[in-house]
């Protein structure tokens, strides 16, 4: 009995500091935010764009599919252009239309966040709230209004917010 009380013990113990660790919005592996959140912000020429909880900028992939939802940016693409995704649920919302947002599983069994069925990512290379760097890459690559559809707008030089 003793024994038992003690792995009780233990296991309370550890649970309470996984529980402590991180914060809301916190950056974790792979574009996922304890407390994903999708939110506005205003950029230079490109408008009033989505980004996340932590003010990075979100984009959509020319190469998904919106109906049905499917990404299809994997392995090295993936690293360049990390899936925004959640551990359950869908993110909080400020300023987007929370019946646009959803899920998607992706080939890894992970759920990505979707905004009118779009597949969202951040750019590695915005390593910063402001940054649109990731804006026409490759001509594929767009960041996302409120409404789910991507802006084409080419990025102003030094563009930010």
């Amino acid at each position: 009995m003793k024994r038992f009380g003690v792995i009780v013990g233990v296991a309370v113990l550890g649970l309470a500091a996984l529980t402590g660790c991180g914060g809301e919005d916190e950056p974790a592996a792979g574009g996922q935010a304890a407390g994903t959140k999708l939110a506005t912000a205003e950029v230079s020429n490109l408008g009033k764009i989505v980004v996340d909880g932590t003010g990075r900028t979100l984009y959509v992939f020319d190469k998904d599919t919106a109906a049905p939802s499917k990404s299809n940016c994997d392995g090295d693409c993936a690293a360049k252009w990390p899936p925004l995704t959640v551990t359950s649920g869908t993110p909080q919302v400020d300023g987007v239309d929370a019946s646009l947002v959803g899920t998607v599983t992706r080939t890894d069994g992970s759920k990505q966040v979707t905004l009118a069925g779009w597949p969202l990512y951040q750019f590695a290379k915005d390593d910063k709230a402001g940054k649109a760097d990731g804006q026409a890459v490759g001509g594929v690559w767009w960041v996302v209004g409120a409404d789910g559809k991507k802006i084409t707008t080419e990025p102003a030089p030094g563009s930010g917010y």
